[in-house]
């Protein structure tokens, strides 16, 4: 008896021993991440970035101001059809000149960034196993790297290179079950600190000239779907962020909105009413996945930086509340 609890013990000793520097690893590369998160909110910064996803590369200019708690943002893409993206804390205005359209929306203080970020550091080690690599030369500069395997099938990884100076992700990417790259972006050019001024953050478009329609896309919290829907199928790790209802324009029907995010990875679910010529089914957009669901009068739609199956696991549990 007493050799075995002496053998016990030593296994409790060694599972100790080999659980501390784990557990350690995972803080660090918990508190590179952190970082991430608030520079690219706090940090003044300019710079050129190419982002891939699947076939589809764009290179994109972007500067960013943070200043008295306040936050100006403008991103213009450089290859192909113009575009440009201007923020001021929460709200985006997108300028598509070539179909001479202008989209204001409100959407919480989030960056242009066409990058996956943390939303929340509290859970994320109960659903990715977070490594700290070596550090590596980004756009002539360190970057820690930093991966996240997921604990399970229902998301994707994510590997990033984050600035040694400022915090700031250099570099990103999404990885599949199989370990191949699905989205990159990267930095290829970055200046911190640089002197800006609100002029910097006017578009070059003038949406008051003739042919111009401005869209604006009003939005209104909601407290909980219990109004109308049902979320049955629940995917672990994935808490609801937000819902809204959204109206394009006057006279158009509200469709519904709503966020879940386990921290990191976001599903995003539209409801509205059932358009002509759809076709229900998963669609695979680089990383990003679609799956669209028919039910009744109502068309269900789901994008996310998540698995195929998860999609559509999720979005097969929802269905209306009944009166």
């Amino acid at each position: 008896m007493k050799d075995r609890f002496v053998s016990g013990l030593g296994c409790l000793l060694l599972f100790a021993l080999f659980s501390v520097p784990l557990q350690a690893a995972e803080q660090d590369g918990l508190y590179w991440l952190g970082k991430v998160v608030s520079a690219v909110r706090e940090q003044s910064y300019s710079g050129t970035f190419v982002y891939r996803n699947g076939a589809r590369t764009e290179s994109s200019r972007i500067i960013h101001l943070a200043e008295n708690g306040k936050e100006y943002e403008r991103l213009e893409v450089l290859d192909g059809s113009p575009r440009e993206v201007i923020r001021h804390n929460d709200e985006i205005k997108c300028y598509l000149p070539e179909s001479r359209t202008l989209i204001i929306e409100k959407r919480g203080q989030q960056s242009a960034f066409p990058l996956t970020l943390p939303t929340s550091l509290a859970s994320l080690t109960e659903y990715y196993s977070i490594q700290k690599g070596p550090v590596e030369r980004v756009a002539e500069r360190d970057g820690q790297t930093i991966r996240l395997e997921p604990r399970d099938e229902l998301r994707y990884g994510h590997q990033f290179w984050i600035d040694v100076d400022s915090g700031l992700p250099l570099k990103a990417g999404m990885l599949n079950e199989q370990g191949e790259t699905l989205e990159t972006f990267a930095f290829t050019q970055l200046k911190l600190g640089l002197p800006l001024n609100h002029d910097d953050f006017k578009s070059r478009f003038d949406p008051r000239s003739s042919g111009w329609r401005v869209l604006n896309m009003q939005t209104r919290e909601t407290r909980g779907m219990e109004d109308a829907w049902l979320f049955r199928t629940r995917i672990p790790g994935f808490r609801k962020l937000a819902g809204m209802k959204r109206r394009g324009h006057a006279g158009a029907a509200d469709s519904t909105h709503v966020v879940f995010s386990d921290g990191l990875a976001a599903i995003s679910v539209f409801i509205e009413a059932l358009p002509r010529d759809v076709e229900p089914g998963l669609i695979a957009l680089g990383a990003v996945n679609v799956y669209q669901r028919v039910l009744g009068n109502h068309l269900i739609v789901l994008m996310g930086e998540v698995p195929p199956a998860t999609l559509k696991k999720f979005g097969d549990g929802i269905e209306p509340r009944r009166k």
